[in-house]
């Protein structure tokens, strides 16, 4: 019961400054009507609303997970900050493509099943992100457009 209070109060807190950082994000005047800042405080709000309710109603007995399970969210979020990193040398498909297939796999060991989430949620998630909302992503590496 202590042990999630104290992960609610530590969101809430994290929540909180993320809430702070994004109303720091500057705007343009030339930005569409919701601007920059919306998504952001939405995270923070829904963060925040996730760590209160952890301190208002803790669980009374939570059960927390082996250590296997520890071993492969570590590796997730190394996986993830290593995709931050890959995005602007390698373009939007082959890190989204490589990172699914990762993480696909260690959800559920299969390599071809893995191989292929990887490759229909890079495209799917390029074609959405590029063409239905209009961001500008690079598909390849560069050099490798032209």
């Amino acid at each position: 019961m202590a042990s999630d209070r104290i992960f609610g109060l530590v969101v809430a807190i994290l929540a909180l400054a993320y809430l702070a950082g994004a109303f720091q994000i500057q705007t343009s005047f030339l930005s569409d009507p919701v601007g920059p800042r919306v998504f952001p405080m939405m995270i923070a709000v829904v963060g925040l609303l996730c760590g209160l309710a952890m301190l208002w109603k803790p669980d009374a007995e939570p059960e927390w997970p082996p250590l296997p399970v520890w071993m492969k969210m570590a590796l997730t979020v190394v996986i993830l900050t290593l995709y931050a990193y890959m995005l602007a040398p390698l373009g939007f498909l082959i890190p989204t493509a490589l990172v699914a297939a990762g993480v696909s796999y260690m959800i559920a060991p299969q390599p071809a099943k893995a191989a292929i989430t990887g490759i229909c949620l890079s495209v799917g998630l390029f074609v959405l992100f590029k063409y239905a909302l209009g961001l500008g992503l690079v598909a390849l590496p560069r050099a490798l457009m032209g």
